[in-house]
C-alpha cells in the first residue's frame, strides 16, 4: 500500500511539473491523475494488465476518506460567508449558468455521436 500511496504522490508531482512547464490553468493533481489514467488504460489495451490490487486497494482507501477532503473547503466557505451574502447572484449565476451549458453541450455530443454508437452495435451483431 505504501507503494501505490508513493505512486499516486509521484503522478501529482508529475502533473505538478507538467503544470508549471506548460503553463496551463490546469490543477498538478488533475493533470498527473489524467496522466495515470492514460497510461493505465495503454497498459491494459496493449499488454491486457489490470491495475494492481495494491493500486486498487490504495486508491479506493482514499476515495473512501474523500469526505475529509471536503473540510477545508467547507471551513472556507463559512470564514468567507460575507463575501459569499455579497456576491450570491454571480455565483448562483455561474453555477447554474455553467450547469446549463454542461447539460447541452452533452446532449448535443450525444445527438451527434449516437447514430454512429448504434451502427457499430448493429454491425457487431451481424
Amino acid at each position: 500500500m505504501v507503494s501505490s500511496f508513493f505512486l499516486l504522490l509521484a503522478v501529482q508531482l508529475v502533473g505538478e511539473v507538467a503544470r508549471e512547464v506548460l503553463g496551463v490553468p490546469i490543477p498538478g493533481p488533475v493533470l498527473g491523475m489524467f496522466g495515470l489514467a492514460l497510461f493505465l488504460i495503454a497498459r491494459q489495451t496493449l499488454t491486457s494488465k489490470t491495475v494492481s490490487a495494491s493500486l486498487s486497494h490504495t486508491s479506493e482507501t482514499l476515495i473512501g476518506q474523500m469526505g475529509l477532503m471536503f473540510v477545508p473547503a467547507g471551513v472556507g466557505l463559512v470564514a468567507q460567508g460575507p463575501l459569499l451574502a455579497r456576491e450570491w447572484l454571480p455565483l448562483v449565476a455561474g453555477v447554474v449558468g455553467s450547469t446549463v451549458i454542461g447539460v447541452v453541450v452533452t446532449g448535443a455530443v450525444m445527438h451527434w455521436t449516437l447514430p454512429a454508437v448504434e451502427e457499430d452495435a448493429d454491425a457487431s451483431r451481424s
